[in-house]
């Protein structure tokens, strides 16, 4: 066998091997993660094999892509295939969260890391409830404590809550300036604000998540 055969070969294997972890994988994988996980040497010889397994899909009509969502690397169907795929897992209105649970993520999305008193401040009523179940799902996580009496927990979002609204980091997040109607700038009793800015938040994270659904993922 030829030199030139064998690294034909080799780079045919790597291929094989990036594409066979990510496939498999329900959660994104860093670059890091997958050099350690194929055995390459080095991180570029698997961002090249990404490219050329994103060239090869394209080339054949295939109905997914490898795609960067929460500093790492997952495969995602073409944004043209959600509807049918939220149809046939019937998982869009069974697993979609309620009006108060988004409500509640967004507050802790954009105030993170943020006490539970913070969030029941902004939003008005209890939320123990709501954290719990977002906790549950594996979109909100206790960060730390705050340095205050009683050392209330601290809470802030998860690496699935990138995954399930299609984000690369929080950055990525809608600014509230951009959310925040012009009508709304002349100056308002706090309380007012407050539920605003709740309002403000969730209309941000469901823009996102909207993002998200249309690239074919399943919602949280």
């Amino acid at each position: 066998m030829t030199t030139s055969s064998k690294t034909t070969d080799a780079a045919a294997s790597l291929l094989s091997r990036v594409e066979a972890v990510l496939i498999t994988s329900d959660r994104s994988l860093s670059t890091s993660r997958l050099v350690e996980l194929v055995g390459e040497e080095a991180s570029s010889g698997v961002t090249e094999a990404i490219e050329r397994l994103n060239e090869q899909y394209a080339a054949t009509g295939r109905v997914f892509r490898i795609e960067q969502v929460a500093s790492g690397w997952q495969v995602l169907t073409l944004p043209e295939h959600a509807e049918v795929i939220a149809k046939a897992q019937k998982t869009k209105a069974q697993t979609r969260l309620s009006a108060s649970a988004m409500e509640t993520l967004s507050v802790i999305a954009y105030r993170q890391p943020v006490i539970r008193a913070e969030v029941e401040a902004i939003r008005g009523v209890g939320c123990g409830e709501m954290i719990r179940q977002l906790m549950e799902r594996q979109l909100v996580k206790v960060v730390g404590r705050a340095e205050e009496i009683g050392r209330p927990m601290l809470y802030g979002t998860t690496k699935r809550f990138l995954e399930v609204f299609g984000l690369v980091s929080l950055k990525d997040l809608p600014q509230r300036e951009t959310l925040v109607p012009k009508e709304r700038k002349a100056s308002k009793p706090a309380a007012s604000a407050e539920a605003e800015a709740s309002e403000d938040a969730a209309s941000g994270v469901e823009a996102s998540g909207e993002v998200a659904s249309e690239r074919g993922e399943v919602e949280a």
